[in-house]
């Protein structure tokens, strides 16, 4: 699962990257909020629940972390038309491709909405050889989020407690400065810092 062998449907998608734009809560979705009748009197509404700490999934530092991460991907990363596209610089999301290129996606969120696009056929089959997340699904991400973002204000995160900023890179605090694991015993058989190659390599997971 953690590979991504597993199936996912693009609303169960939009409910997992949600989690990051509301700051670590989950709010399960709604097909239909709003009833009215012929003359407009309200029938029946969801009321959207108070985001308290009994709908807390994920640590606020998490969320803004991976935020923070998945920023970086609409700046220079394999969605970097995103910013350039919508001219704002609060959109966050990860580009997606399978293997053999079966499935196109982009999952994306600015802090008011989260959407997801998913391009592929239900009969699974390629796409074409060169088709990927980043070439298909995020061209149409880019449309729809610039009408639903038409007007509203560019607004970033601040960082939550507990987080400290050393050399453009976020650390829990308790992290920071040597302040985590900074042994494991196996200083004579591993290099003491990663290698250019193997830098490089994690850094390109991000992108």
């Amino acid at each position: 699962m953690a590979l991504g062998a597993g199936a996912v449907t693009p609303l169960q998608m939009a409910t997992a990257y949600s989690v990051f734009a509301n700051g670590g809560y989950r709010v399960d979705p709604v097909l239909i909020s709003r009833v009215t009748d012929s003359k407009g009197h309200l029938v029946n509404e969801v009321l959207v629940p108070a985001l308290t700490e009994s709908r807390r999934v994920l640590d606020a530092r998490n969320a803004f972390v991976m935020t923070s991460l998945l920023q970086e991907v609409t700046r220079s990363g394999t969605a970097a038309r995103a910013q350039t596209a919508l001219k704002r610089v609060d959109v966050y999301g990860k580009t997606g491709t399978t293997n053999d290129s079966f499935d196109a996606w982009f999952a994306g969120w600015q802090k008011t909405v989260a959407a997801v696009v998913w391009i592929g056929y239900d009969q699974p089959r390629k796409l074409g050889s060169r088709e990927t997340g980043g070439g298909l699904a995020l061209p149409v991400w880019i449309d729809y989020m610039s009408s639903e973002l038409k007007g509203v204000p560019e607004s970033e995160p601040p960082a939550p407690p507990g987080l400290v900023n050393l050399g453009g890179e976020w650390y829990f605090s308790e992290y920071a400065e040597g302040g985590g694991v900074t042994s494991l015993g196996l200083e004579d058989q591993l290099p003491a810092t990663p290698q250019p190659e193997e830098k490089k390599g994690i850094l390109d997971l991000f992108r």
